[in-house]
């Protein structure tokens, strides 16, 4: 009797070889224990989380989400270790049955098998320019029935001046004296209160005022050409972070002390003349 046809004949060992591969997961699992890495610290620098890298060290990819999902955390995982991810991404296809085929892109229509719909007739705008003309002729009617009266003459009107002649020279118009200056740098100050006006005039400065109260009226900064005014019944108190550039009228009057850039003061004025605290 034969035996070449028989089952355990070394012949039929040469069609299903024995793949002697480690699977991925073991792969992987050495080459991180070679490079000296732990799971947490290849799951902080892949940001693949601690229990996914622990199943797929296992060989276990339902928690990866999908073989898309699959093949990126082996990929990332491989690049961590030091390892080619391409033989990886290789083994995972044929043990899960390839990469799935490309979707074809839809047909695309052709223009000319696009029928367009019937326009429908637009009536609002049909209404709105119907309006709009009623409207204006009305309008046009009501202007010429104000210009002509009834027996066609025109509405009377103020006469014409008469035009000036060639010779005519026009006289000469004096400008007018412009007013002397007051004392006063604020109009009609009220004499039951204390005003005080300030002004910046080439320089910022830092102001507080206060009322009698003790009531805050202003806490901030006075940038060049600004002014405020305060008033209050009995007494302004006021800090000057930079005196030198403020310009101060109190009661209409303006102050005539010299102040200092970069000086602080503290002021105080009441009603009546003005009076340095």
């Amino acid at each position: 009797m034969s035996i070449g046809n028989s089952p355990e004949s070394p012949e039929d060992d040469r069609n299903f070889p024995a793949d002697d591969r480690d699977s991925i997961g073991r792969a992987l699992q050495q080459a991180r224990v070679a490079a000296g890495l732990t799971v947490e610290e290849v799951s902080a620098s892949t940001r693949v989380r601690v229990p996914i890298v622990h199943a797929i060290e296992e060989d276990d990819f339902s928690r990866c989400g999908g073989d898309v999902y699959a093949r990126g955390h082996i990929r990332t995982l491989a690049r961590a270790v030091r390892l080619d991810p391409a033989p990886l991404i290789e083994q995972y296809d044929a043990e899960h049955g390839g990469r799935p085929a490309p979707t074809p892109a839809a047909p695309l229509f052709e223009a000319e098998r696009i029928r367009p719909e019937p326009r429908r007739p637009n009536w609002t705008a049909a209404m709105v320019a119907a309006i709009v003309a009623v409207v204006g002729f009305v309008g046009f009617t009501m202007f010429n029935g104000n210009d002509v009266r009834g027996n066609g003459a025109v509405a009377e009107g103020p006469a014409p001046a008469p035009k000036a002649t060639a010779s005519a020279k026009p006289k000469p118009v004096k400008p007018a004296p412009k007013p002397a200056p007051s004392e006063s740098a604020i109009a009609a100050v009220p004499q039951d209160k204390v005003t005080v006006k300030l002004t910046a005039t080439d320089d910022k400065s830092w102001i507080s005022a206060k009322a009698h109260d003790g009531k805050l009226l202003f806490d901030g900064l006075l940038l060049p050409g600004e002014s405020k005014t305060f008033q209050d019944d009995e007494r302004v108190d006021l800090i000057l972070g930079n005196a030198g550039p403020i310009e101060l009228y109190v009661n209409g009057k303006k102050v005539q002390d010299t102040f200092e850039s970069g000086q602080v003061e503290r002021l105080s004025y009441t009603k009546g003349d003005p009076e340095a605290g």
